[in-house]
């Protein structure tokens, strides 16, 4: 017979506690039955690369003129191991963001970068330096000076030399190379005049910046799609999203926090997206998370192991209220989170950052557990999936960014091999189609998200499978 503990010896049972009890159960029950695709990553077959070097033409690298199978798999390992060393360099990327725009490390005022030069002359620049130097000597339990404790250290960086001057020599150098990076991105820009973003992002470090406005992105293009009878009621029960990001610190300034933990947001957000618009139904939808970083991977598998134990996923959502958003985009913020988890109390904002408001979500347990996620390099792996295990959406949004447009196309046909026949990729990218290959265009949809700016929005490419 089961008894309350302790409330039992009061003579009575706390009736609403035990069904609460049972009704976590049966969510925890059913998020564990929830279809989640076992395959493992496997390169792409020879086969399927054939009709994308053969499109090529004399574009292609070297190493693959003339290529057979044997040079395709040699290839597509070497490539995989220097797509994944560029995970460190988009992590040096985030340490600067830290120094300019962080707020848990110090008191001195944030830096935009139109006034770098005026807060180096003033002193600023440096104390921040210093501030950071002492505080990745010292990190507590801040994840992530803790995190870039450890890359420093696996550098060889001596913390403690001279009161933390070795750190922030390092600092220096990495603030100036970005510094030229930027030099160098404007003036790509220019000569590129509307040509394909591969050109300008296809050598810099890949970076897990993550925030509201892309998710803003696809639940409009969903609505769209929906809108024109393109997708139906209960139609997904599958999706992926295609690295999701760790919000560790955004490059964009107006959308740079530190004063909560790391967190994740678009599994999460597909989810809320799919279920709000009728397109999935709450309990009958898996989400696959594909990546490289392992980070990310690491991320998602604790909040699983938490979700396991009955603990929700705790996401904080700031907003700038000088950031002039759309009423669709503010209304969406309002709205995030609804049909995934409930309202909390947010996390109390720094003085620093006064213009700022904020609200905080719990996903559900059993939302958490709907997640999986996999180490999939997407330019050159896949999932060798059944046609009962085929994702029925794929969502990647400020990815395929980082690569050129042979990549592209690579990543094209293996989110193609992943999907359902008539299964929709989207992304906020337009990619090049290979001609035979498995992915049309078909369509996109323009997102607008600034009230004062018509001309600020973002257009989600749809991709859909033959």
């Amino acid at each position: 017979m089961f008894r309350c503990p302790k409330v039992a010896a009061l003579g009575f049972c706390a009736s609403r506690s035990l069904k609460g009890l049972v009704a976590s159960i049966i969510t925890l029950a059913l998020a564990y039955a929830i279809r989640l695709p076992a395959a493992e990553p496997e390169f792409m077959p020879f086969a399927g690369v054939k009709p994308i070097l053969e499109a090529q033409g004399e574009q292609l690298p070297p190493e693959l003129k003339g290529a057979d199978q044997a040079a395709w798999l040699a290839w597509s390992r070497g490539h995989d191991k220097a797509i994944r060393a560029r995970l460190e360099q988009g992590d040096l990327d985030s340490m600067v963001n830290l120094l300019l725009y962080g707020t848990s490390f110090t008191k001195q005022p944030r830096i935009m970068m139109e006034s770098l030069t005026q807060a180096s002359k003033a002193g600023i620049l440096r104390a921040r330096v210093d501030d950071l130097a002492a505080a990745l000597r010292s990190p507590g339990e801040n994840e992530r000076l803790v995190f870039l404790q450890g890359l420093l250290r696996r550098r060889w960086l001596d913390l403690e030399n001279a009161g933390g001057r070795e750190t922030g020599v390092f600092l220096y150098n990495n603030l100036l190379r970005v510094l030229e990076e930027r030099k160098t991105l404007a003036e790509r820009s220019a000569k590129a005049q509307g040509a394909a973003r591969s050109l300008l992002f296809h050598d810099r470090g890949l970076s897990l910046d993550t925030g509201i406005f892309s998710n803003f992105s696809i639940e409009q293009a969903l609505r769209d799609l929906a809108t024109r009878g393109l997708l139906h009621e209960g139609q997904i029960t599958r999706a992926a999203v295609i690295g999701p990001g760790l919000d560790f610190i955004d490059k964009n300034e107006a959308s740079a926090y530190d004063y909560y933990p790391p967190q994740t947001l678009q599994p999460f957000a597909l989810y809320d997206s799919l279920v709000r618009l009728g397109l999935a139904k709450a309990g009958a939808l898996s989400i696959t998370v594909l990546d490289i970083s392992p980070r990310v991977l690491e991320h998602v598998e604790r909040a699983r192991t938490r979700a396991s134990k009955n603990l929700g996923y705790l996401m904080q959502l700031p907003r700038d209220r000088a950031g002039a958003w759309s009423e669709a985009l503010t209304a969406y913020w309002r709205s995030f989170g609804d049909q995934a988890g409930i309202n909390v109390t947010a996390m109390p904002l720094p003085q620093v950052l006064a213009g700022v408001e904020a609200r905080a979500v719990r996903i559900r347990p059993e939302v958490v557990l709907a997640c999986r996620q996999v180490d999939l390099d997407i330019v050159v792996e896949r999932l060798n999936l059944s046609e009962p295990d085929r994702f029925d959406l794929i969502v990647g949004t400020n990815v395929f960014v980082y690569y050129d447009s042979f990549e592209q196309s690579l990543a094209l046909e293996n989110a193609g091999s992943m999907l359902t026949r008539g299964g929709l990729l989207l992304t906020n990218d337009r990619l090049a189609t290979v001609p035979g290959g498995s992915m049309v265009f078909a369509g996109f949809t323009l997102v607008p998200y600034n009230s004062l700016s018509p001309d600020a929005h973002e257009a989600v490419s749809w991709y859909r499978n033959r």
